[in-house]
């Protein structure tokens, strides 16, 4: 078996596209070994800013040999046929066979064909495979008819076993050689699959992604050492400067204490968007005058690279503290009038208009005083130089600038965090007011935008509609704000389809019990998650599940027969034991349902113990009788049957280890 090694190099990948390149080059790949050298398998492949790199094991070293079946003219056709057939095929008539088929006999040939070689194989799939790699954006670097990459392709090691696999990308030829880190390696480094990974390290290169981190990682840990400071947790921001090294070293640096009467947000903004650094705290948990930055290089013996770290960030955090002294001179409402001239969107006006929408919009939701207040002055800093200068404190500054200008803390709270939840993961805002103005902004957001025909489509969410619905339900949910959505149309589908993302994926229940629960309603979405905690709860049970298959027979029924509606059962025709006593037990478990105080739970348990009227019912009773009166009464018990218990989920919508039978209405 033969092992397979294939570097692209190239100019400086953007970090964030590296991952998903690499995944796909991954499947690509194997895609190919399943086609024509099954058994072969990629062990990994790693990247770097200049290279991705794949490696392969267990590669044959030619195709296995084929024998294809060709059908020719029937037999009938007489020699003739076969004649032209054979000679078609590069061989006599004698070496044709005789096939029987359906349709009857055919003259057939059985062909014989070579393996190839899996160098043959590689070199000729490879070219289409490497440019196939999916990227957010490309570019040509020979001619505008040329290939196109992420970025201009310099070289390709391409090594099965110890022979180059011969092929060429835009006059690049595919060899045995590399290249080491652009200041601090030799090149080109002609490399074997085994010394490969060696000669890269030798040239101030970490292959490995692992290997990159850890370096930064133990290198940050040994520069904090005694000092009893710590990093500042960012995972976002080491997996970015993982893949934006080569030769990742960290080096410690230092700013003026006198920058730490700036907001902690605007300081740990300028160095983790801006400069990719690391902040740093004390014991206490407070900002320090320190940083991390990781440098791609192996060394900085004479400092030269962190002093200039140190005089960008003083720059940076100069113009910082000009920002927020001037925005200060100016109250934030008094900026409210600016909002005019900033767009929100095309069609939909300015951000001024929407603040009185978003503003109207939470007194409706009975938001209170404090969060009108805080929704009149959320998008205020807008127009401030801060936020112009770093767009991702908008909102973070204009609650900060709110506290500094004396406005109550669930005011200023409330804008600080009215953009929240960013995520799935994020945090809802910690306030009632803020959770008002938060929903209120989102909802106008999505119902301006559907409104005027901005719904997203496939990947494409230019206004990030789909964060913005995921932030009102969770906010719903967790916030208990007591709101009741009541979107219709295609925003209300584009929201259930979030309500159902959210109580599968985040809080963890099955399909068909979401499924269940909404078909019962979903307005209020705390009583949502309690109707849902309650089915998990009661599912376990002897009686849920056999309920639930019945209820979906019962459906079944319903539906063949066309009966909708609910409707009065008349006692006298029902005209059997088994109808009568589930007719009885039916009225004292509404009872019992309905009861003040009983919890979803209590409800439910009490639903499933009709169990044993239900199988009776229909073990006993034949509900298409030829008397049309009675028939339509057990139709009518059937139905409300149903529709009284299916108020806190329809059970037709679990799925049941039992597969269904039939509906026995005959």
């Amino acid at each position: 078996m033969s092992r397979f090694l294939l570097e692209i190099g190239c100019e400086e990948i953007p970090d964030w596209m590296i991952v998903p390149a690499l995944r796909h080059l991954q499947g690509a790949v194997q895609a190919l070994f399943d086609e024509k050298l099954p058994g072969a398998r990629v062990e990994r492949t790693e990247a770097t800013p200049r290279r991705l790199a794949l490696f392969a094991g267990d590669l044959i070293a030619r195709q296995p040999d084929t024998v294809e079946l060709v059908m020719g003219p029937p037999k009938s056709a007489g020699s003739g046929a076969a004649a032209g057939f054979a000679k078609k095929n590069g061989v006599t008539a004698a070496d044709l066979e005789t096939e029987t088929t359906p349709k009857g006999e055919y003259f057939a040939l059985r062909k014989k064909r070579e393996g190839r070689e899996a160098v043959k194989v590689l070199a000729e799939a490879l070219p289409k495979l490497v440019l196939g790699i999916p990227w957010p954006k490309t570019m040509y670097w020979t001619s505008r008819s040329g290939s196109r990459f992420i970025r201009p392709i310099r070289w390709i090691t391409a090594l099965l076993d110890d022979s180059v696999v011969p092929f060429e990308i835009e006059g690049v030829a595919s060899g045995r050689h590399t290249h080491g880190h652009r200041l601090a390696g030799a090149e080109p480094i002609e490399v074997t699959i085994d010394d490969y990974e060696r000669q890269l390290a030798g040239n101030g290169v970490y292959l490995g992604a692992a290997a990159r981190r850890e370096r930064i990682e133990q290198g940050m840990a040994k520069l904090l050492e005694g000092r009893g400071n710590r990093i500042e947790p960012d995972a976002a921001l080491l997996e970015t400067l993982v893949y934006l090294t080569e030769n990742p070293t960290p080096i410690l640096g230092t700013f003026s204490a006198d920058y730490l009467r700036l907001p902690r947000e605007v300081l740990s903004t300028v160095m983790r968007h801006h400069q990719r650094y690391f902040s740093i705290e004390d014991a206490k948990g407070k900002l320090a005058p320190q940083f991390i930055a990781v440098m791609n290089t192996g060394a900085d013996p004479d400092g030269l690279v962190r002093h200039g770290n140190e005089r960008v960030l003083r720059a940076r955090f100069n113009d910082a503290q000009f920002f927020w002294q001037g925005d200060l001179k100016r109250s934030l409402e008094s900026r409210l009038e600016d909002l005019k001239n900033v767009t929100f969107q095309a069609q939909l006006g300015s951000y001024y208009d929407q603040t009185r929408r978003v503003a109207a919009l939470v007194e409706s939701l009975g938001g209170g005083e404090d969060a009108a207040r805080a929704a009149l002055l959320a998008k205020c800093d807008l127009t401030t130089s801060m936020v112009k200068e770093l767009t991702e404190l908008q909102g973070v500054m204009g609650g900060l600038y709110a506290r500094e200008q004396g406005e109550p803390e669930s005011v200023w709270r409330a804008v600080y965090e009215h953009y929240k939840p960013l995520s799935m993961d994020d945090s809802i805002p910690a306030t009632k007011a803020g959770q008002f103005v938060a929903l209120a902004d989102k909802l106008d957001t999505l119902r301006a935008c559907f409104g005027a025909g901005l719904i997203p489509s496939g990947s494409k969410d230019p206004f990030a509609l789909r964060r913005a619905a995921q932030g009102v339900v969770k906010i719903l949910v967790e916030g208990e704000t007591g709101v009741q959505l009541e979107e219709t149309g295609e925003l209300g589908e584009f929201l259930l389809d979030r309500v159902k993302y959210y109580f599968r994926e985040v809080r963890g229940f099955s399909y068909d019990e979401v499924n269940a629960v909404l078909a019962a309603g979903w307005g209020n979405l705390p009583d949502v998650l309690r109707r849902l905690e309650a089915v998990r709860a009661v599912r376990p049970t002897a009686d849920f599940e056999p309920l639930a298959a019945s209820f979906k027979r019962i459906r079944n029924i319903l539906k063949q027969a066309g009966v909708e509606k609910r409707g009065d059962v008349d006692e006298a025709l029902l005209d059997s034991e088994a109808e009568r006593a589930l007719f009885a037990e039916m009225n004292a478990v509404t009872g019992a349902v309905h009861a003040a105080g009983v919890s979803y739970s209590r409800a439910l348990a009490s639903i499933a113990s009709l169990r044993p009227h239900v199988d009776q019912f229909f073990d006993q009773v034949l509900v298409n009788t030829a008397d049309e009166r009675i028939r339509a009464n057990r139709l009518t018990l059937l139905c409300n049957l149903l529709t009284e218990f299916s108020t806190i989920a329809d059970f037709s919508e679990i799925v049941t280890e039992k597969a269904e039978s039939g509906t026995h209405s005959s």
